[in-house]
């Protein structure tokens, strides 16, 4: 048995480990091993690449190694660990597990039991770091020492009160005082059981303890925008006879977590961290034919095809489609990629009495005779994302091995046998871990299909100009408020390609921003006549000493690529330069910052007007500027309407 199992196994894993040592050019060898990562391995296995890592990362030779934000496709993530438990071995899989989602991880670890100190009092080391993240990995009697079992349920939950309350000013340490994100490890139970079934109903035993802790932990957590690890629920209790807590090596050496168990832990991590800096997948693409239900519709019909009630096969196939439309409802994106009639394969979304997902649920449809990585990239035009943010889930080994030769930063899980254990499978591969959850979340699958009939209108059109009225587009513009800030912030730090500097934000970080009186906080709606867009747009500008006064620093300018090509930029620019204006500034200064995937965008002030000038000294580097001279701009036209809200 496996704890990745949604990994492809490697045939000789070992030698091809060896094998990297040979490469001299240190990309490639980079490019190898984050395909190695990519493989089921244990912590041997993870340790022997965490190594050749650090080597890789340390070399002159690998590009973008200077970079602050990136290196080698790889986006730059800074996180601390602040542990009250034994973490230096789960070190190398959490940076291992990384480079699979994205990331080049860089970690360090605050002094065993210190936690207090770093966040209440300060910590120069960590300062000096500048995290991103901070985890705080604690066990449950550094939260909440035991208490008597005799306590009262009023003893009980003044006690919970108190540890949280502490959390909470921890958590706006990490914030305040280093600028990060905390993420809070919730409670692993290390005790054996008391009473038995008969635990939870006595409120002073550990193992209910541990329950409220962490229902309380979560519900603080949702309101102060910290993240949390579920390290109980992500991570099994035992593999082939290894249980994930060891009583032996936590009293040898305070390790909560198995070393066994280290890839599974850097897993977990690495897909909060993932989710945090944006990196999280976006589309979910289903192949048909015993993939959604069992047997062949063009053979079988159907009225042939198992699915639902009746079998146990069927049920597992019908388990798994609203497993599918669970994540839908969540919003993530449903495509459909199977070779096959689509007359025939629409007809069961349409008019079999036992399929979950229906039509509506799929943002694109194609079913053909072509190729499944050809119909992948087709998938991404017609969705405008990356095939970087996709899953692809077919039951065919061959299929999965073509993909994911051929597009090898879509992510294809292996599944089991049976099919009852897909939607399990997909769930603890974590593709779709999420930093935060909006009521825009909840439409974004019926967003996403009419993008779909947008394009196939315009695909027909002949006058470019005409397709834009016909559109109807309205754009509402208003200073972000407090309701916008956890839409914002989800844009600001899942958007990549339409995107200036790609600085992150906080939920805080943007609160402060906004309420800067010398400052802009702007946020769009587009709606058109095919619906409402949602939130597709934030610019951010302020003042800068480096330009001087009654210039305005576009610090941030970002927006959602499914309304490329609509002239949205242009109306953007047109109430950004009305909104400056109105405060007495005279100028725009706009910044692009190349991040290796934001390349779309580095034509994108002078396409609207701006004219460039020398960077001031000490900016980021690579960094490009441009100024708008907002009296003399001629600003470019559109065919959208301005429509200002409070």
């Amino acid at each position: 048995m496996s704890l990745l199992p949604w990994l492809p196994r490697h045939d000789d894993l070992g030698g091809a480990i060896r094998g990297l040592r040979s490469m001299a050019d240190p990309s490639e060898r980079l490019a190898a091993l984050i395909a190695l990562a990519g493989h089921d391995r244990d912590a041997t296995a993870t340790g022997r690449l965490d190594r050749i890592l650090g080597e890789c990362l340390a070399s002159p030779g690998l590009e973008g190694a200077g970079e602050a934000s990136a290196v080698a496709g790889l986006r730059r993530l800074r996180l601390a660990i602040l542990p009250s438990h034994t973490v230096d071995h789960l070190v190398p899989a959490i940076r291992v597990a990384g480079l699979g989602r994205g990331l080049a991880l860089e970690v360090t670890v605050g002094t065993y039991g210190l936690h207090r100190q770093a966040l209440l009092v300060g910590d120069p080391a960590l300062e000096a770091f500048a995290p991103d993240l901070v985890l705080l990995a604690l066990d449950a009697t550094a939260v909440l020492p035991r208490l008597p079992l005799a306590s009262a349920e009023s003893e009980v939950e003044a006690a919970i009160g108190r540890a949280v309350g502490e959390l909470r000013q921890l958590w706006r340490g990490v914030r305040d005082r280093y600028g990060a994100r905390p993420v809070q490890q919730l409670l692993l139970p290390t005790s054996p059981s008391l009473f038995g079934s008969f635990d939870r109903l006595v409120p002073a035993s550990p193992a209910a303890l541990v329950d409220r802790l962490n229902l309380a932990i979560g519900a603080a957590a949702r309101e102060d925008g910290a993240l949390v690890l579920d390290l109980a629920s992500q991570m099994p209790e035992r593999d082939d006879g290894c249980e994930r807590f060891d009583p032996v090596r936590w009293h040898q050496g305070k390790l909560l977590i198995n070393p066994p168990f280290a890839p599974v832990y850097g897993e977990c991590v690495a897909r909060i961290a993932a989710a945090a800096a944006g990196l999280s997948r976006k589309c979910l693409v289903l192949d048909l034919d015993n993939t959604l239900w069992g047997g062949v519709i063009g053979d079988d019909g159907i009225e042939g095809i198992r699915l639902g009630q009746g079998s146990a096969e069927g049920e597992a196939y019908a388990a798994f489609q609203a497993y599918a439309a669970g994540l839908a409802e969540r919003g993530v994106i449903l495509a459909v990629c199977s070779k096959n009639d689509e007359a025939v394969a629409r007809a069961a979304f349409d008019s079999h009495p036992e399929m979950v997902l229906r039509s509506s649920d799929v943002a694109c449809f194609r079913a053909n005779w072509e190729d499944k990585p050809g119909n992948i990239r087709r998938i991404a035009e017609t969705l405008r994302i990356g095939v970087d943010s996709m899953v692809f889930i077919d039951d065919n080994p061959a299929e999965r091995a073509i993909v994911r030769r051929e597009l090898p930063g879509v992510a294809v899980p292996e599944l089991p046998d049976d099919v009852s254990g897909y939607a399990a499978t997909v769930a603890a591969a974590g593709y779709f871990e999420a930093a935060m959850f909006t009521a825009e979340d909840l439409v974004r699958v019926r967003s996403y299909a009419a993008d779909a009939e947008r394009a196939a209108v315009l695909n027909t059109a002949t006058d470019m100009e005409g397709f834009l009225r016909s559109l109807e587009m309205r754009l509402a513009a208003r200073p972000i408020a407090p309701v916008d800030l956890t839409r914002a912030a989800q844009l600001i730090n899942k958007s990549n390609q339409f995107n200036l500097t790609t600085v992150r934000r906080s939920e805080e970080d943007l609160r402060v921003f906004a309420q800067d009186p010398g400052s802009l906080a702007l946020c769009y709606r587009l709606v058109d006549r095919f619906g409402d867009n949602g939130l597709i747009g934030v610019v951010l500008a302020r003042e800068d000493e480096a330009f001087g006064p009654g210039q305005l620093l576009l610090d941030t300018w970002l927006m959602s690529c499914r309304v490329l090509g609509r002239q949205v930029e242009a109306a953007v620019l047109g109430h950004v330069a009305q909104a400056a204006a109105a405060r007495g500034a005279s100028a725009l200064i706009g910044e692009y910052r190349p991040s290796g995937r934001n390349g779309m965008v580095a034509e994108h002030y002078p396409g609207l007007g701006f004219v460039p000038i020398a960077p001031p000294a000490g900016v980021h580097s690579g960094a490009c500027f441009w100024r708008l001279d907002l009296a003399a701009a001629s600003l470019p036209p559109h065919h959208i309407q301005l429509e200002l809200t409070a």
